[in-house]
């Protein structure tokens, strides 16, 4: 029995985001904290984390719409390779700290940030099938999230003092530079998906193909290719399906703003936890990897067996996790955290521990509802997957745009808020998808389902 290869294809994306996102993931973490500190030194530079953040996200959800027919053109291994770079140009430029430097660079990464994305979420899917993609895509997020300890462990050894100065700072971009080219180095060694089955065929369209006598596709010229990629996003996008799954994709928009940019800052702010309270910044990203790590991990093993149950089971679980976490984050936390150091106290007092069980639980709950939603575009748009995976990312980044946007000006309790309102709507929107799924198939008989899957998939989603 040979190994593999679309498997070893898997684990090399995984690794080379791993490496990629110890950087940026890491970065985002601690932007706020560290522009902070950049300006007590330098009252010239008054760049916001973010503001910084939200550009990212503006950029992202702009070109994220002709990454498709980027990708007709190249293939995702390019979109990823390009889009790799962007984000080691963003850590290699906190070097020299500039305000406009970063507002640049910000921007360029938005545009890397969705080829990378939206080549990964087709790039899996091409090295998958209907019996591996709910495994695949656990695999890659419990990798992917091992970004989360190396980087956030050194910045809690390096961030040991009450204030952080230029030299630790240099440090610090100079270790996550290198990480970040690495990552690119990696992921500029991934294979051209092996042959085998698609999703598609897998479940019966490239027997209905035989059976009506339908052609192969002739290959279309580029400029054409790339039209038809774009027309296809936008009529993706006004689909019942998708419609209802962009609620739940907005909700993953917000609660990734929250974690990785919002929470593990508001910790740090708060000096009732301690004098090393901004050594919990990086702790707190650790602990966010670890609830990321052990769910992906967890349903990566557990896919063949869960999938009988679907995948609506998982997100309700990472529904009332997050509903856990945004409780503890509530009574644990004031107000006022968000913005800058403060002596005020939640309803209780801080305390360091609760705040990393509410960092578990934001990752536990973020992995339930990403790895399903993964598992579910792939399967659903197979034919479809970069317009989809375009759009997941696109209602994402918009989301993540706004929310960094008002992270500034509104207080945690009010962002709280959102975020549970959100959750409730995304969380009823994806079991309502997950519903229609098993209805379509238990109306569907054996003899129609391999001619009808493809329209399916295309027209009724």
């Amino acid at each position: 029995m040979g190994f593999d290869t679309r498997l070893l294809n898997v684990l090399v994306l995984s690794c080379g985001f791993m490496l990629t996102f110890t950087a940026f993931q890491t970065m985002g973490n601690i932007e706020k904290t560290i522009l902070e500190s950049i300006a007590a030194d330098d009252p010239s530079f008054h760049a916001d984390g973010y503001t910084s953040l939200a550009i990212i996200y503006a950029v992202f959800a702009i070109f994220i719409w002709l990454v498709p027919s980027f990708i007709s053109i190249t293939g995702p291994r390019t979109a990823i390779i390009a889009g790799c770079s962007c984000y080691v140009a963003f850590i290699a430029s906190f070097l020299w700290p500039q305000t406009e430097l970063l507002y640049v660079v910000s921007a360029i990464l938005g545009i890397g940030a969705s080829l990378i994305w939206t080549g990964q979420g087709t790039y899996l899917t091409q090295n998958s099938d209907s019996e591996t993609m709910s495994r695949n895509a656990s695999i890659f997020w419990a990798i992917f999230q091992c970004s989360l300890f190396a980087g956030n462990l050194f910045v809690y050894f390096t961030f040991s003092g009450p204030t952080i100065n230029e030299s630790t700072r240099n440090t610090v971009f100079w270790v996550l530079t290198a990480v970040a080219i690495f990552g690119l180095l990696l992921l500029a060694t991934l294979r051209k998906a092996a042959q085998g089955l698609e999703i598609g065929e897998a479940e019966g369209v490239s027997s209905a193909d035989k059976e009506l006598h339908i052609p192969e596709p002739v290959r279309e010229k580029p400029l054409i290719a790339a039209w038809h990629a774009l027309r296809d996003s936008l009529r993706l996008f006004v689909t019942g399906k998708m419609m209802l799954l962009s609620i739940t994709f907005f909700y993953a928009g917000l609660v990734l703003t929250f974690f990785s940019g919002v929470y593990s800052s508001s910790v740090g702010f708060t000096k009732a936890m301690g004098d090393n309270a901004k050594s919990l910044v990086g702790l707190s990203g650790i602990c966010i990897g670890c609830g990321e790590v052990v769910a992906g991990a967890l349903f990566g093993i557990l896919a063949s067996k869960t999938a009988r149950f679907g995948r609506d089971p998982i997100v309700i679980i990472g529904f009332v996790v997050h509903m856990f976490a945004f409780c503890t984050i509530f009574l644990n936390l004031p107000d006022n955290s968000p913005f800058q150091d403060t002596e005020a106290t939640g309803f209780i007092s801080p305390s360091p521990a609760l705040a990393m069980v509410g960092a578990v639980a934001l990752g536990f709950g973020d992995a339930c509802f990403n790895t399903q939603v993964y598992s579910l575009l792939g399967v659903l748009y197979a034919k479809d997957s970069a317009p989809a995976f375009a759009l997941f990312k696109f209602m994402q980044s918009a989301a993540a745009t706004i929310s960094f946007l008002y992270s500034s000006h509104i207080g945690l309790y009010i962002q709280l808020g959102i975020l549970v309102i959100f959750v409730i709507m995304g969380t009823i929107s994806f079991c309502l998808v997950e519903l229609l799924l098993r209805k379509e198939k238990a109306n569907e008989s054996p003899e129609v389902i391999p001619a009808l899957v493809d329209t399916t998939c295309r027209l009724d989603a």
